[in-house]
């Protein structure tokens, strides 16, 4: 398939323009770029057939199977996009008069209402653009406790070693150092570890609960108590709330600041679909560090808070991204609790029925029950039979699904990490289990072919090697 500038050609466009109507004003040159942007110039006609080509060539979760793994990467109703796009939503402004937009103020202020039930927080930011950036405003909240108690020896952030990686980077880039403690042989916080490196210099401990091996941590009071009374603040990645939304709250477990991915839990557009939100919750004694402006009601009147001396500031431009919000609510309404709790106890029967279906020929690398995803190692097969987890991972590209999560954690060898979310059938299920087992059936009998997969998909093995030495990452002209 070409690029869109090999298709290019001189001259060629499809803009139809009005005359402009008012004043036409001429910006200084200095301001203007020194070059013309370099555009691809083609018909209409083409610009559709590449990007329907290109769509084509895209695999998401409406094309088929999509177990990416700590993603819950789950079929978003249409409904969210339907009310998203309402033109009391779509058509605003960010700085047009309070008075014109209460709808959408009350959206956020419900939307706020209801997320710190799920997770028994007091209080809660939209303005984080996404996890990663949740997690960012979430450590600078806890850096700001620290600072206005003028406790400020307290600079560690405890992070386990089965912790997403944008934990650790969070943490340094607000200024702290981390400190990483591994996991026990079952996959949980070692709590002994934990007691050797908490003390007075301890800011806070990071933790995703179940955690990345798809297990609840049975001493996650422990765990929290341990940490509070060192005088430390408890930080809960969000990334995981799929599995235990309706269930089990963050607040309820010891944690003071939560991050949410909306645009995973609660079914909005993910990555390239997006773009992301990631709220950031916490407990009353942190609301005056949050980010503003915030949504207040009185009298039934929406009003923004913008401006209080605690806090610490915008983390991105206005309210964050507004739509995101619009359609995480619609979602949430559509539901109800009970049915978001519907929803996780799925998501959880869903992995563990899939985890007992191919626990015989694959090997778990905990044993189960599982919550919402479960861990496979393949450095069995590897060893027997020099079949890799990317093999795995390629060769089920031929069966038309999205392969699940690929050497991660970091602290399973060879790992595939597998997260069938609630929304897909038992039908689909067992269609994926005997996926896996032919593949399985492949890599036993066969284990060259599947070095060379996919062998069906529009482009076949790259060289990974190349790749990622000698990177192309833009066109030159």
């Amino acid at each position: 398939m070409k690029l869109i500038f090999e298709k290019s050609k001189a001259g060629r466009g499809c803009d139809i323009l009005p005359s402009c109507d008012v004043p036409v004003v001429e910006l200084d040159d200095n301001l203007k770029r020194q070059k013309e942007l370099r555009l691809p110039e083609m018909s209409e006609t083409d610009i559709s057939r590449h990007y329907t080509e290109l769509m084509k060539r895209t695999f998401g979760v409406n094309d088929g199977f999509y177990p990416l793994g700590s993603c819950t990467m789950k079929y978003n109703p249409k409904i969210n996009d339907e009310i998203a796009k309402l033109p009391g939503f779509s058509n605003i402004h960010p700085l047009q008069s309070i008075s014109t937009v209460q709808g959408c103020l009350e959206v956020m202020k419900k939307a706020e209402e209801y997320l710190c039930e799920i997770t028994g927080m007091d209080g809660i930011s939209f303005q984080p653009a996404a996890g990663a950036h949740g997690e960012f405003t979430g450590l600078l909240l806890i850096r700001a406790y620290h600072q206005a108690r003028k406790d400020e020896k307290r600079n560690k952030i405890i992070v386990p070693d089965s912790a997403h990686g944008t934990n650790p980077a969070s943490a340094a880039m607000a200024g702290f150092t981390v400190i990483n403690i591994a996991s026990t042989k079952d996959g949980y916080v070692d709590l002994e570890e934990l007691k050797k490196v908490v003390g007075e210099d301890t800011a806070g401990f990071m933790l995703t609960n179940p955690n990345t091996m798809g297990l609840f941590d049975k001493n996650i009071l422990e765990i929290t108590e341990i940490i509070h009374k060192a005088g430390g603040l408890n930080y809960y990645d969000g990334a995981n709330l799929n599995a235990i939304m309706g269930i089990a709250r963050p607040g309820d477990m010891g944690f003071d600041v939560v991050h949410l991915n909306l645009h995973k839990t609660f079914s909005t557009p993910h990555g390239g679909g997006g773009p992301g939100s990631g709220p950031v919750g916490c407990k009353e004694n942190l609301i005056k560090f949050l980010p503003l402006p915030r949504v207040e009601e009185e009298d039934g009147v929406y009003k923004l808070i913008l401006e209080k001396e605690e806090s610490i500031g915008r983390v991105k431009g206005f309210y964050g991204n507004f739509l995101i919000v619009v359609r995480a609510l619609t979602y949430i309404l559509t539901l109800g609790g009970n049915g978001l709790k519907y929803a996780s106890e799925n998501a959880v029967l869903n992995a563990n029925y899939m985890m007992h279906k191919l626990k015989d020929i694959y090997k778990m690398s905990f044993p189960g029950p599982c919550m919402h995803e479960f861990v496979m190692t393949i450095e069995d097969l590897k060893k027997e039979k020099g079949v890799t987890a990317l093999d795995i991972a390629k060769a089920l590209l031929d069966y038309g699904i999205h392969p699940p999560t690929m050497y991660f954690p970091l602290n399973v060898h060879e790992a595939l990490m597998l997260e069938p979310t609630e929304t897909e059938s038992k039908e689909t299920l067992d269609e994926v289990v005997e996926i896996f087992k032919k593949v399985y059936e492949e890599a036993m009998s066969n284990p060259q072919s599947l070095h060379q997969s996919p062998k069906k998909t529009p482009i076949g093995r790259p060289d990974e090697v190349t790749a990622a030495r000698n990177p192309v990452l833009r066109y030159h002209f």
